[in-house]
């Protein structure tokens, strides 16, 4: 495997301090209309031991999304939690700064905070709020608001293929009133796709049932989550998490009769840790297809087991349910 060397990875963290000289990425605009256009989501799983011990890779991973910003057209990025590894050491929230500032005025990017961002039994986002408060989004026109003070919990909006989407990022575990939110803001926005984003909710072989218990904090399971918001609001099509070393996916059905695709993703557990793998999510309305690819810009390599790189149908062109 190629992997990065020392001198490659000074150099990758010299031009990710120097991102401000840098111009921004160009958009995709190649004369086709956008509804007629296939169009990817990006999801960065646990950066948490990038930030830790390999700052130079979450770089490689967000350099990676600039420079394919066109050519995939690239509208929009999702971090899966665990964006450090320590909370209250505040060098790695520095190296995770410095990776997603790489995306800051290139393309919408959504944060939410795992288990390793926050001191859990107190749930202290101290220092993910410092890094990644509402404020640091101020005026960008895709950032739609957040619960309470923090930003813990967010939402998001993008317009892509003709279509609008939302999403939804939900604290670890999240609590009840988070549930309760995220239901208002879905039922607030009823023309939009809904994308729901949480560190802990699936496993390998289905939901999980123990993201609040095994951490001893009042909150919700992957199972709790299902129960109490998605199943229940029928614009919400995707959900997104990690937490967990492996993969995972399912199709459920929801109270509409809609078809619900959940998808673990976590790689922090491979060499280095996680040798910069990450999904991408090609959206084809024309096929009404999502074509998953899992790849590594560290190594400059693409997993093509099958359950790293396969096809979801997902019907781009039926009009949204409705609740009821």
């Amino acid at each position: 495997m190629r992997l990065i060397s020392t001198r490659q990875s000074l150099a990758v963290v010299l031009l990710a301090c120097a991102v401000g000289a840098w111009p921004a990425a160009g958009h995709a605009d190649d004369g086709v209309q956008d509804a007629e256009r296939s169009f990817t989501v990006v999801l960065l799983p646990d950066t948490q031991y990038y930030s830790e011990k390999y700052p130079a890779t979450y770089v490689a991973q967000t350099m990676w999304i600039r420079q394919r910003l066109k050519d995939d057209n690239i509208k929009f990025v999702v971090h899966l939690g665990d964006i450090v590894q320590t909370p209250t050491v505040e060098a790695e929230w520095e190296n995770a700064h410095r990776a997603m500032q790489l995306l800051d005025g290139v393309v919408p990017y959504s944060m939410v905070p795992g288990n390793h961002d926050m001191v859990v039994k107190r749930r202290d986002t101290t220092l993910y709020n410092k890094f990644f408060s509402p404020a640091r989004y101020e005026g960008r026109p895709w950032y739609g608001g957040h619960l309470g003070e923090t930003n813990d919990n967010n939402y998001c909006r993008f317009e892509a293929g003709g279509m609008k989407f939302l999403v939804i990022s939900l604290e670890f575990a999240p609590r009840d009133e988070a549930l309760e939110w995220a239901a208002t803001v879905a039922r607030q926005h009823p023309e939009h796709r809904v994308i729901v984003a949480t560190h802990c909710y699936m496993r390998p072989q289905g939901r999980d049932t123990s993201c609040s218990t095994s951490y001893q904090v009042t909150g919700n399971s992957g199972q709790g989550i299902w129960d109490k918001l998605i199943r229940k609001q029928p614009n919400i099509f995707l959900v997104v998490s990690g937490h967990v070393l492996g993969v995972g996916l399912q199709t459920s059905v929801n109270d509409a009769g809609g078809n619900v695709i959940e998808m673990l993703t976590d790689y922090q557990g491979l060499p280095n840790g996680g040798d910069g793998w990450l999904r991408t999510l090609r959206f084809v309305p024309d096929e009404n297809k999502i074509y998953v690819r899992t790849y590594s810009p560290l190594l400059d390599k693409e997993n093509k087991e099958p359950a790293e790189s396969f096809s979801l149908d997902y019907n781009m062109r039926q009009p949204l349910r409705k609740a009821g």
